[in-house]
């Protein structure tokens, strides 16, 4: 479990590409992170959950199986580039984004990036079955980092970075037409699950199959 608070961004040192049925693996150099890590710890690679196969010095190597790579943007990532890091969270520590399981959900692709100012908003445009987990001020994870949904449109929302997150991340490496890791909030999941096991149907926009005569039934109203 993470908390999509990035702590370093590391240097990808090596890849080798996994297949359709063969798996492949990423050395990452962590640098200092690399003392609190050990053979079989788990890390969050730009937001997927990977454990570590093996540590000599400073790098680390970590396993990446056929899925990881047909579902997340691992597969564009080459030797030099930038990734970012965050350990798994210890019990007992402050939790100041939102819980994180490094399971990606599927990519969005950056559709606008829009400067105003002092404010930096990026819009990803994704898959219909990742909107539907998508609430206005509600939280995701993007390549890893825990952010605040700004505004939902059609088939597209928008997140708000500050200026430490931008240049504490690979965000400020990001441009339109980049491919972004995406991971809904667990508890948008688990509720819009629910709902739909309920209703018997998809929970898409408000009205279309849930009703209140349908919460009342169900016993979520009285």
């Amino acid at each position: 479990m993470f908390a999509g608070i990035i702590e370093r961004v590391c240097r990808v040192a090596a890849v080798r590409p996994g297949g359709t049925t063969a798996p492949g693996w990423l050395e990452i150099d962590l640098g200092e992170l690399s003392s609190d890590v050990r053979h079989g710890s788990s890390l969050a690679i730009n937001g997927v959950c990977l454990t570590m196969t093996a540590l000599r010095g400073s790098t680390g190597q970590f396993d990446v199986v056929p899925e990881t790579w047909a579902l997340t943007n691992l597969r564009h990532l080459q030797a030099g580039g930038r990734v970012n890091v965050e350990r798994a969270l210890r019990a007992g520590d402050r939790i100041d984004g939102h819980f994180v399981q490094g399971h990606v959900d599927g990519l969005g692709t950056i559709d606008q990036i829009a400067r105003d100012g002092g404010e930096y908003r990026i819009w990803l445009r994704v898959a219909p079955e990742l909107m539907r987990y998508i609430v206005r001020k509600g939280s995701v994870a993007l390549d890893g980092v825990s952010l605040t949904i700004a505004d939902v449109g059609t088939g597209r929302f928008s997140v708000a970075l500050i200026p430490t997150t931008l240049a504490d991340t690979v965000w400020h490496l990001r441009a339109v037409g980049d491919d972004v890791n995406v991971e809904t909030d667990i508890l948008a999941r688990l509720v819009v699950s629910r709902l739909e096991a309920i209703t018997g149907g998809a929970v898409t926009t408000p009205g279309e199959t849930l009703t209140w005569q349908r919460l009342l039934e169900s016993g979520f109203l009285t």
